[in-house]
C-alpha cells in the first residue's frame, strides 16, 4: 500500500534515513550517503517550519510502512512569492514504479491550491529518467547551469526546468 502525506516533525528520523539512502544510491542529489548535515532536532524544526509556511510543503511517500520517497515545494519570498522550487528523491528500488509521478502530481496540486504560478527545479543534464518525468508533467527546459556539480574531478551540467501554471 502506498500513502503520500505531509511529513511531520515525528517523521524526522525516517526522513534522515531516507535521505542517506537516496544520497548513497545516486550522484543526482546535492549530497551522498552522508545525507544532509542536520541533527534529528534540526530536521524536526525544519519540518515544523515547512508545515507553518504559507506556500511550502514537504511530502513523504510511504510504501508498506517505509519512507521510500520525499518531495518538497519551497515557496519563495517577496517579489518571487508566485514562484516555488521543487525537489524530490526516490529510493532506487522504487524508480520506474510510478512513485515519482505520484509525488510530482501531489506537489503540482499543492502549488495550484497555494496559487503558486511558476515551479522551478534543477536536474542533472544527463539524468534522462528525471527529465522525462518532469517533461511528462509539463516542465520545460529554460536554461543550463554549466559545471553545477563537481564530484571528484568531474563536472556535471544541470538543466533548469520550469512549469508555468498561469
Amino acid at each position: 500500500m502506498i500513502e503520500i502525506r505531509e511529513l511531520t516533525p515525528e517523521d524526522a528520523e525516517a526522513l534522515i534515513a531516507c535521505l542517506k539512502r537516496t544520497g548513497g544510491e545516486t550522484d543526482n542529489l546535492t549530497f551522498g550517503s552522508e545525507g544532509l548535515p542536520v541533527t534529528v532536532e534540526q530536521e524536526k524544526e525544519h519540518l515544523e517550519q515547512m508545515r507553518r509556511a504559507e506556500k511550502s510543503v514537504h511530502y513523504g511517500v510511504w510504501k508498506d510502512g517505509e519512507l521510500v520517497a520525499n518531495g518538497s515545494l519551497n515557496g519563495l519570498p517577496r517579489r518571487m512569492s508566485h514562484v516555488a522550487d521543487i525537489g524530490l528523491g526516490v529510493v532506487k528500488a522504487q524508480w520506474n514504479q510510478g512513485i515519482g509521478g505520484m509525488l510530482v502530481e501531489k506537489l503540482i496540486g499543492y502549488a495550484r491550491e497555494a496559487e503558486i504560478e511558476i515551479i522551478k527545479l534543477e536536474v542533472r543534464s544527463d539524468h534522462a529518467g528525471a527529465i522525462h518525468l518532469y517533461e511528462k508533467y509539463g516542465f520545460q527546459r529554460v536554461g543550463r547551469l554549466p559545471a553545477y556539480f563537481k564530484i571528484g574531478d568531474e563536472y556535471f551540467d544541470f538543466d533548469i526546468m520550469c512549469l508555468d501554471l498561469r
